[in-house]
């Protein structure tokens, strides 16, 4: 298990690579941008809304939210900047949200003056599935996922709207397989966090195919009609800088609503107490989490030495907050021995070991070998 040398990410994350310096792609995809003509390509990106722009006040491009802070840039961008005529899409996980999730998600319609279409999925159905891909797959929020990515397509489809507006490539500006630089965003659904599983490992007696339909990415040929871009291909994408811009239009981070205790900031994914389930398996299986990703990105931003990254993901890293596992648990009627002996099978014996209170510890911890 080996440390890129500038940040603190380790080679265990899927589809990252390091180079002969034994630095990661996505350090150096960031030291790239302060040669990209960002000028240039904001006007690439006019010239392609020009090209699906309404003249009838009919929507003219979807954007995929969530309500957190970088889907209050996106609208920004596309709505203000571009003038178009935005028809937002999200979905629901249907477990507790936290106040400042439910304040957001209503905040970036009401401050934008945008439609949102927000899709509850079935219940029953969410629940039987999540149970599958967790225990089977150590992926509890795979089907969730799965209709981030796939849901906004079929939107778009019915509503005759080709212009499909996400965030950043996650591939490209984190590390992953998929890190090609470009704006086009046809490849999302195979970047791994919501791959296909075999929908035959899905369907029982109690879940049919028609169960799934929304889950099933529309058929190729439907899918070229579409054009879903990247917006981080055409401005200089920065979560930080996001989060501030969010805040000056309503945005809520957590506040004094909640202090995580795995994770080294307060505005990243807190729409929703048990998904951050999903985020946090990282840790068992790669050996990284969340405070990892953020100590990385703080790097990249120059807003912290590695030295402080090493010392912020040795204490926070590891850790799982209680409130997260209650939450998830009880959406989804485990009991605690039953939720820690299914993750239990999950670490990885590669790199993870048993120390002598029977607790599992990296093998190599970041630090242990700079």
């Amino acid at each position: 298990m080996r440390y890129c040398r500038k940040c603190v990410m380790p080679d265990t994350r899927p589809g990252i690579i390091f180079d002969e310096e034994g630095v990661c792609s996505a350090c150096r995809h960031h030291e790239k941008k302060r040669y990209v003509d960002y000028n240039k390509r904001f006007e690439e990106l006019k010239k392609l809304c020009d090209r699906y722009r309404s003249k009838n006040g009919k929507y003219d491009c979807i954007i995929a939210v969530s309500g957190g802070k970088d889907s209050h840039f996106q609208v920004h961008i596309m709505k203000e900047k571009m003038g178009m005529h935005p028809l937002l899409v999200t979905v629901e996980d249907n477990m507790t949200m936290t106040e400042a999730g439910k304040s957001n998600l209503r905040n970036i319609s009401e401050e934008f003056g945008c439609d949102l279409i927000s899709l509850k999925p079935n219940i029953k159905i969410q629940k039987k599935i999540m149970r599958k891909t967790f225990e089977r797959y150590g992926k509890p929020t795979w089907f969730i996922d799965r209709l981030i990515y796939t849901y906004p397509l079929h939107v778009a489809l019915n509503f005759n709207i080709p212009l499909v507006v996400y965030g950043e490539n996650v591939s490209y500006e984190y590390g992953g397989f998929d890190d090609e630089e470009t704006y086009s965003a046809r490849k999302q659904i195979y970047n791994g966090v919501a791959s296909d599983i075999p929908w035959e490992e899905l369907i029982d007696e109690e879940v049919r195919l028609e169960d799934l339909i929304l889950l099933k990415a529309p058929e190729p040929e439907r899918l070229e009609i579409l054009e879903p871009i990247y917006l981080s291909y055409f401005v200089e994408w920065n979560s930080y800088k996001n989060y501030f811009f969010a805040k000056s239009r309503g945005f809520k981070d957590l506040g004094g609503e909640w202090r995580r205790a795995n994770h080294i900031e307060d505005f990243d994914q807190i729409d929703s107490i048990g998904y951050l389930i999903h985020p946090w398996l990282k840790y068992p299986k790669f050996g990284h989490s969340v405070a990892t990703d953020y100590a990385s990105r703080f790097i990249r931003y120059g807003l912290i030495s590695r030295d402080e990254a090493i010392e912020l993901v040795k204490k926070h890293d590891h850790a799982i907050d209680q409130k997260i596992i209650d939450d998830f648990c009880s959406f989804l009627g485990y009991s605690l021995s039953e939720f820690w002996s299914i993750v239990d099978k999950f670490y990885n014996r590669e790199i993870f070991e048993k120390d002598s209170m029977g607790r599992w510890v990296l093998k190599k911890p970041v630090g242990s070998l700079d």
